[in-house]
């Protein structure tokens, strides 16, 4: 059977879910039996010299740059999975969702405690080398088709290692009721 392929991402979150992930510790072995890692933090590849088969992408779109890493991997993956709360609902960041952006940047770089005194020149930055801020933070799958929802903040290392088998072993991925449902 020939190895998938792989590919992983953070987008906008902590990347918490690459370090769940990396918690399947020596099984890590196992799974470098059945895939291929190509555009990853985990190897180091920052382009794709390749399709994919399975797409990891954590973290929600906060930029365009987030939003244009999404379509890219949407372009290049053959499935895509968005991992953790951040991917699949904005996460966190998302809170910012309930301020408007202008009073966002405002408090960060001019009123906040930790700049009031600092920012002399009261400079919000908007320097065309920056990623443009979005409105609001959107959810992967608001931006593109998204085939998978692997919940929690992060998932579980064992959810990770059982949907990665899963999918590499060519299997439907179906989720534990406890890993959706939390009673």
């Amino acid at each position: 059977m020939a190895k998938k392929i792989i590919a992983t991402a953070s987008l906008s979150g902590c990347f918490g879910c690459h370090m769940s992930f990396l918690d399947i510790d020596a099984k890590i072995l196992d799974l470098i039996e059945l895939v291929e890692f190509n555009k990853s933090p985990i190897d180091d590849i920052k382009k794709f010299t390749k399709q994919c088969d399975i797409g990891l992408i954590e973290g929600g779109c906060c930029n365009d740059e987030n939003v244009h890493n999404l379509l890219d991997f949407r372009k290049n993956c053959k499935v895509l999975v968005s991992v953790g709360e951040c991917a699949i609902m904005g996460g966190l960041p998302a809170l910012r969702n309930m301020v408007p952006l202008q009073e966002c940047l405002e408090e960060a770089y001019l009123n906040g405690p930790t700049v009031r005194d600092c920012n002399e020149n009261k400079i919000i930055p908007n320097d065309p080398e920056l990623p443009k801020i979005l409105n609001k933070v959107y959810p992967c799958h608001e931006i593109v088709k998204i085939d998978y929802f692997l919940p929690g903040c992060p998932p579980t290392a064992e959810l990770i290692w059982n949907a990665l088998v899963t999918l590499a072993t060519g299997a439907e991925l179906k989720l534990p009721y406890e890993s959706v449902r939390f009673d």
